[in-house]
Protein backbone atom coordinates (compact mmCIF):
# COMPACT_ATOMS: atom_id res chain seq x y z
CA UNK A 1 0.00 0.00 0.00
CA UNK A 2 1.24 3.63 -1.12
CA UNK A 3 -0.03 6.43 1.35
CA UNK A 4 -0.10 9.79 -0.45
CA UNK A 5 -1.72 13.17 0.90
CA UNK A 6 -3.26 14.65 -2.81
CA UNK A 7 -4.73 18.19 -2.33
CA UNK A 8 -6.32 19.24 -5.41
CA UNK A 9 -6.44 23.46 -6.22
CA UNK A 10 -9.68 25.23 -6.31
CA UNK A 11 -8.27 27.16 -9.35
CA UNK A 12 -9.24 24.93 -12.83
CA UNK A 13 -5.68 25.39 -14.69
CA UNK A 14 -3.74 24.14 -11.75
CA UNK A 15 -0.17 22.35 -12.86
CA UNK A 16 -0.17 18.18 -10.87
CA UNK A 17 3.09 18.30 -8.44
CA UNK A 18 4.78 15.16 -7.39
CA UNK A 19 7.14 16.36 -4.41
CA UNK A 20 9.02 13.72 -2.58
CA UNK A 21 10.71 13.69 0.81
CA UNK A 22 13.80 11.47 1.99
CA UNK A 23 14.95 10.63 5.28
CA UNK A 24 14.68 11.22 7.80
CA UNK A 25 11.98 13.14 6.70
CA UNK A 26 8.25 12.58 5.88
CA UNK A 27 5.02 13.83 4.29
CA UNK A 28 5.20 16.44 7.75
CA UNK A 29 7.36 18.40 5.72
CA UNK A 30 5.20 19.70 3.37
CA UNK A 31 2.27 20.76 5.48
CA UNK A 32 3.75 24.72 5.53
CA UNK A 33 3.89 24.34 1.23
CA UNK A 34 0.81 22.64 0.03
CA UNK A 35 -1.32 25.51 1.12
CA UNK A 36 0.42 28.19 -0.58
CA UNK A 37 0.68 25.82 -3.62
CA UNK A 38 -2.36 24.93 -4.42
CA UNK A 39 -4.29 28.09 -3.30
CA UNK A 40 -1.87 30.95 -4.04
CA UNK A 41 -4.56 34.00 -4.09
CA UNK A 42 -4.89 33.09 -0.49
CA UNK A 43 -1.32 34.21 0.41
CA UNK A 44 -1.13 37.21 -1.77
CA UNK A 45 0.28 34.76 -5.46
CA UNK A 46 -1.73 34.78 -8.30
CA UNK A 47 -4.24 31.74 -9.24
CA UNK A 48 -1.59 31.09 -11.99
CA UNK A 49 0.92 29.52 -9.84
CA UNK A 50 -1.50 26.85 -8.70
CA UNK A 51 -0.58 23.24 -8.44
CA UNK A 52 -2.66 20.22 -7.26
CA UNK A 53 -0.54 19.02 -4.58
CA UNK A 54 0.51 14.88 -4.76
CA UNK A 55 3.16 13.80 -1.88
CA UNK A 56 3.27 10.50 -1.26
CA UNK A 57 4.91 8.60 1.85
CA UNK A 58 7.96 6.23 0.76
CA UNK A 59 7.63 2.51 0.62
CA UNK A 60 8.82 1.73 4.20
CA UNK A 61 8.32 5.37 5.17
CA UNK A 62 4.93 6.84 7.21
CA UNK A 63 2.07 5.27 6.28
CA UNK A 64 3.28 3.96 3.43
CA UNK A 65 3.65 -0.46 3.59
CA UNK A 66 6.52 -1.93 4.09
CA UNK A 67 8.16 -3.63 0.99
CA UNK A 68 8.64 -7.19 1.96
CA UNK A 69 10.75 -7.78 -1.39
CA UNK A 70 14.22 -6.52 -2.46
CA UNK A 71 14.48 -4.53 -5.38
CA UNK A 72 12.57 -1.06 -4.21
CA UNK A 73 15.70 1.15 -5.46
CA UNK A 74 14.94 4.89 -6.08
CA UNK A 75 14.35 3.96 -9.69
CA UNK A 76 11.51 1.72 -8.59
CA UNK A 77 9.94 3.73 -6.34
CA UNK A 78 10.30 6.58 -9.12
CA UNK A 79 7.80 3.93 -11.42
CA UNK A 80 5.62 3.46 -8.87
CA UNK A 81 5.40 7.44 -8.30
CA UNK A 82 4.95 7.88 -11.74
CA UNK A 83 2.11 5.30 -11.86
CA UNK A 84 0.31 7.03 -8.71
CA UNK A 85 0.18 10.27 -10.83
CA UNK A 86 -1.52 8.07 -14.28
CA UNK A 87 -3.76 6.36 -11.92
CA UNK A 88 -4.96 9.86 -10.51
CA UNK A 89 -5.69 10.79 -13.85
CA UNK A 90 -2.51 13.36 -14.57
CA UNK A 91 -1.34 12.43 -17.77
CA UNK A 92 1.05 15.64 -17.63
CA UNK A 93 2.92 16.80 -14.44
CA UNK A 94 6.49 18.28 -12.62
CA UNK A 95 7.91 16.61 -10.05
CA UNK A 96 10.02 18.14 -7.19
CA UNK A 97 12.51 16.14 -4.70
CA UNK A 98 14.79 16.81 -1.73
CA UNK A 99 17.40 14.34 0.04
CA UNK A 100 16.18 10.86 -1.19
CA UNK A 101 13.19 12.69 -3.02
CA UNK A 102 15.54 14.27 -5.66
CA UNK A 103 17.12 10.92 -6.05
CA UNK A 104 13.70 9.85 -7.03
CA UNK A 105 12.67 12.76 -8.82
CA UNK A 106 16.17 12.19 -11.16
CA UNK A 107 14.56 8.61 -12.00
CA UNK A 108 11.68 10.05 -12.52
CA UNK A 109 12.70 12.87 -14.79
CA UNK A 110 14.93 10.02 -16.39
CA UNK A 111 12.31 7.35 -17.12
CA UNK A 112 8.77 9.01 -17.76
CA UNK A 113 9.60 11.53 -20.10
CA UNK A 114 6.65 10.99 -21.68
CA UNK A 115 4.21 12.18 -19.02
CA UNK A 116 6.64 14.41 -16.55
CA UNK A 117 7.55 18.06 -18.33
CA UNK A 118 9.97 19.14 -15.85
CA UNK A 119 11.83 18.10 -12.56
CA UNK A 120 13.00 20.35 -9.89
CA UNK A 121 15.81 18.95 -6.94
CA UNK A 122 18.08 20.21 -4.44
CA UNK A 123 20.21 17.48 -3.68
CA UNK A 124 22.83 15.36 -6.60
CA UNK A 125 24.93 13.75 -3.97
CA UNK A 126 26.37 11.56 -6.66
CA UNK A 127 27.66 14.38 -8.92
CA UNK A 128 30.99 16.16 -7.73
CA UNK A 129 32.37 19.70 -8.65
CA UNK A 130 34.53 18.89 -12.21
CA UNK A 131 37.85 21.50 -10.96
CA UNK A 132 39.55 23.09 -13.94
CA UNK A 133 41.92 24.99 -12.01
CA UNK A 134 41.71 26.53 -8.62
CA UNK A 135 37.89 25.72 -7.10
CA UNK A 136 35.73 28.81 -7.56
CA UNK A 137 33.74 29.46 -4.05
CA UNK A 138 31.02 27.04 -4.80
CA UNK A 139 32.96 24.36 -6.06
CA UNK A 140 35.34 24.58 -2.55
CA UNK A 141 31.78 24.94 -0.61
CA UNK A 142 30.69 21.48 -2.15
CA UNK A 143 34.21 20.20 -1.36
CA UNK A 144 34.46 21.19 2.18
CA UNK A 145 30.43 19.70 2.23
CA UNK A 146 31.82 16.61 1.17
CA UNK A 147 34.72 16.04 3.25
CA UNK A 148 32.55 17.16 6.60
CA UNK A 149 30.26 14.72 5.31
CA UNK A 150 32.72 11.42 4.51
CA UNK A 151 34.86 12.33 8.09
CA UNK A 152 31.51 13.60 10.50
CA UNK A 153 28.12 12.84 9.11
CA UNK A 154 27.56 9.99 7.43
CA UNK A 155 28.41 6.96 9.83
CA UNK A 156 23.86 6.82 9.59
CA UNK A 157 24.20 6.45 5.99
CA UNK A 158 26.89 3.32 6.50
CA UNK A 159 25.10 1.59 8.67
CA UNK A 160 21.58 2.00 7.26
CA UNK A 161 23.25 0.31 3.38
CA UNK A 162 25.27 -2.37 4.94
CA UNK A 163 22.80 -3.00 8.64
CA UNK A 164 19.84 -1.54 8.40
CA UNK A 165 17.93 -4.57 10.21
CA UNK A 166 21.15 -3.99 13.01
CA UNK A 167 20.08 -0.89 13.76
CA UNK A 168 16.46 -1.60 13.25
CA UNK A 169 16.17 -3.37 16.62
CA UNK A 170 16.86 -0.39 18.67
CA UNK A 171 14.93 2.02 16.32
CA UNK A 172 11.54 0.10 16.94
CA UNK A 173 12.27 -0.62 20.85
CA UNK A 174 13.15 2.78 21.81
CA UNK A 175 11.36 6.39 21.36
CA UNK A 176 14.23 8.09 22.57
CA UNK A 177 16.32 6.17 20.19
CA UNK A 178 14.49 6.72 17.03
CA UNK A 179 13.97 10.82 18.26
CA UNK A 180 17.83 10.90 18.86
CA UNK A 181 18.17 9.04 15.24
CA UNK A 182 16.84 11.58 13.73
CA UNK A 183 16.62 14.60 15.14
CA UNK A 184 20.79 15.06 15.04
CA UNK A 185 20.35 15.21 11.65
CA UNK A 186 18.29 18.53 11.84
CA UNK A 187 20.72 20.02 13.69
CA UNK A 188 23.56 18.94 11.37
CA UNK A 189 21.49 19.54 8.28
CA UNK A 190 19.39 22.63 8.70
CA UNK A 191 20.19 26.35 8.71
CA UNK A 192 19.22 26.77 12.22
CA UNK A 193 22.22 28.73 14.00
CA UNK A 194 23.16 25.35 16.13
CA UNK A 195 19.54 24.18 17.54
CA UNK A 196 16.94 22.86 15.36
CA UNK A 197 14.25 24.59 17.78
CA UNK A 198 15.40 28.11 16.20
CA UNK A 199 13.33 27.67 13.05
CA UNK A 200 11.31 24.25 13.81
CA UNK A 201 8.79 24.05 17.20
CA UNK A 202 8.91 21.08 19.27
CA UNK A 203 5.69 19.62 18.03
CA UNK A 204 6.74 20.05 14.48
CA UNK A 205 9.95 18.04 15.00
CA UNK A 206 8.04 15.54 17.02
CA UNK A 207 5.48 15.34 14.37
CA UNK A 208 7.95 14.19 11.94
CA UNK A 209 9.83 11.60 14.55
CA UNK A 210 6.32 10.23 15.79
CA UNK A 211 5.71 9.32 11.70
CA UNK A 212 8.39 6.89 11.97
CA UNK A 213 7.69 5.71 15.59
CA UNK A 214 3.71 4.67 15.48
CA UNK A 215 4.67 3.20 12.26
CA UNK A 216 7.57 1.27 13.39
CA UNK A 217 9.63 2.28 10.47
CA UNK A 218 13.15 2.43 11.73
CA UNK A 219 14.45 -0.58 9.26
CA UNK A 220 11.82 -0.33 7.05
CA UNK A 221 13.28 3.63 6.01
CA UNK A 222 16.68 2.32 6.37
CA UNK A 223 16.78 -0.28 3.68
CA UNK A 224 16.40 2.48 1.05
CA UNK A 225 20.14 2.94 1.79
CA UNK A 226 20.88 -0.99 1.24
CA UNK A 227 18.72 -1.01 -1.60
CA UNK A 228 20.15 1.75 -3.41
CA UNK A 229 24.13 1.98 -2.93
CA UNK A 230 25.55 0.09 -5.90
CA UNK A 231 22.47 -2.23 -6.66
CA UNK A 232 20.18 -1.75 -9.37
CA UNK A 233 20.51 0.12 -12.16
CA UNK A 234 21.43 3.63 -12.50
CA UNK A 235 19.02 6.34 -13.42
CA UNK A 236 18.73 7.65 -17.15
CA UNK A 237 20.46 11.46 -17.64
CA UNK A 238 17.63 13.60 -17.50
CA UNK A 239 16.95 15.15 -20.59
CA UNK A 240 13.73 16.78 -19.89
CA UNK A 241 13.74 20.65 -18.41
CA UNK A 242 15.40 20.82 -15.03
CA UNK A 243 15.68 23.08 -12.23
CA UNK A 244 17.95 22.99 -8.97
CA UNK A 245 18.09 25.46 -5.99
CA UNK A 246 21.29 26.36 -4.63
CA UNK A 247 20.29 26.26 -0.49
CA UNK A 248 23.83 27.13 1.64
CA UNK A 249 23.58 24.67 4.24
CA UNK A 250 22.45 22.14 2.29
CA UNK A 251 24.93 18.87 2.71
CA UNK A 252 26.68 19.21 -0.19
CA UNK A 253 25.13 22.21 -1.91
CA UNK A 254 24.89 21.78 -5.78
CA UNK A 255 27.47 23.01 -8.37
CA UNK A 256 26.38 23.53 -11.70
CA UNK A 257 29.31 22.27 -13.70
CA UNK A 258 28.92 18.82 -11.63
CA UNK A 259 25.37 18.07 -12.31
CA UNK A 260 25.22 19.56 -16.16
CA UNK A 261 26.30 15.70 -16.96
CA UNK A 262 23.19 13.96 -15.94
CA UNK A 263 20.44 17.00 -16.10
CA UNK A 264 21.13 17.47 -19.99
CA UNK A 265 18.57 20.68 -20.07
CA UNK A 266 18.99 22.42 -17.12
CA UNK A 267 16.23 25.52 -17.54
CA UNK A 268 16.55 26.85 -13.85
CA UNK A 269 19.17 27.44 -10.81
CA UNK A 270 18.99 29.74 -8.10
CA UNK A 271 20.84 30.25 -4.97
CA UNK A 272 18.95 30.90 -1.82
CA UNK A 273 20.17 33.43 0.56
CA UNK A 274 19.26 30.95 3.41
CA UNK A 275 18.33 26.93 3.97
CA UNK A 276 19.47 23.85 4.14
CA UNK A 277 17.77 20.15 3.80
CA UNK A 278 13.80 20.17 4.78
CA UNK A 279 13.85 23.73 2.68
CA UNK A 280 10.15 23.23 2.33
CA UNK A 281 9.42 23.24 6.66
CA UNK A 282 12.14 25.41 7.21
CA UNK A 283 12.08 28.13 4.55
CA UNK A 284 8.09 27.43 3.09
CA UNK A 285 8.14 31.20 1.23
CA UNK A 286 11.28 30.55 -0.36
CA UNK A 287 10.85 27.48 -1.29
CA UNK A 288 7.00 27.82 -2.49
CA UNK A 289 8.33 30.79 -4.79
CA UNK A 290 11.30 29.14 -6.39
CA UNK A 291 8.63 26.02 -7.36
CA UNK A 292 6.35 29.11 -8.69
CA UNK A 293 9.36 30.71 -10.93
CA UNK A 294 10.90 26.84 -11.98
CA UNK A 295 7.56 25.46 -12.91
CA UNK A 296 5.85 28.71 -14.69
CA UNK A 297 7.24 27.98 -18.41
CA UNK A 298 5.55 24.29 -18.32
CA UNK A 299 2.17 24.98 -17.58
Amino acid sequence: GLHFVHVRSPHADAMPLLITHGWPGSIVEFHKVIEPLTDPTRHGGDAADAFHVVAPSLPGFGFSGKPLTVGWTVRKIGEVFATLMADLGYERYVAQGGDWGSAITTAIGGDDTEHCAAVHVTLAMGARPKLDGEPTHEEQRALDGLKYYADWDSGYSKQQSTRPQSVGFGLVDSPAAQAAWILEKFWAWTDCDGHPENVLTRDELLDNVMLYWVNANGASSARIYWESFGRGPRPEPVTIPSGFTVYPKEIVPPVRKGVEEGYTDIRHWSEQPRGGQFAAFVVPELFVADLEECFAPYR
